[in-house]
């Protein structure tokens, strides 16, 4: 099992596509981290040696931020958000969806499962 950035990442997949199991890296910053790395994405990870391993860790040490620190980050300014009492800070304290979608209907993942009105009767036909 190839341990990178803190997350253990599946030794049976290509290179570019495990690397996507990282917090903070998608498709494309794993195909640069290939390409920087000197590596061909389409290798699978249980076929590199530890030399190429370590050049994938110090490319992503030196060049992205992920895991921990990019979620604290996100974190820090959600509650920056909150602190300032602006609108899209009142939507994440509510819990409400941030980003301008309709609330009336369509809000289930933000807003949670849908609690019973006491007293609300549905309308037969």
């Amino acid at each position: 099992m190839a341990r990178i950035a803190g997350v253990n990442i599946p030794t049976n997949k290509p290179v570019a596509y495990a690397l996507c199991y990282i917090h903070g890296i998608g498709q494309k910053s794993a195909f640069e981290i290939c390409k920087v790395a000197n590596i061909q994405p389409d290798v699978r990870v249980n076929k590199l040696s530890e030399e190429e391993l370590l050049r994938i860790r110090e490319t992503i040490d030196k060049g992205y931020t992920v895991e921990g620190d990019l979620r604290r980050v996100v974190a820090m300014n959600i509650k920056r958000l909150m602190d300032m009492a602006c609108y899209r800070g009142l939507r994440h304290r509510k819990g409400l969806p941030v980003r301008g979608q309709r609330t009336s209907t369509n809000a289930r993942t933000r807003k949670g499962p849908a609690k019973p009105i006491a007293g609300k009767k549905i309308a037969k036909k």
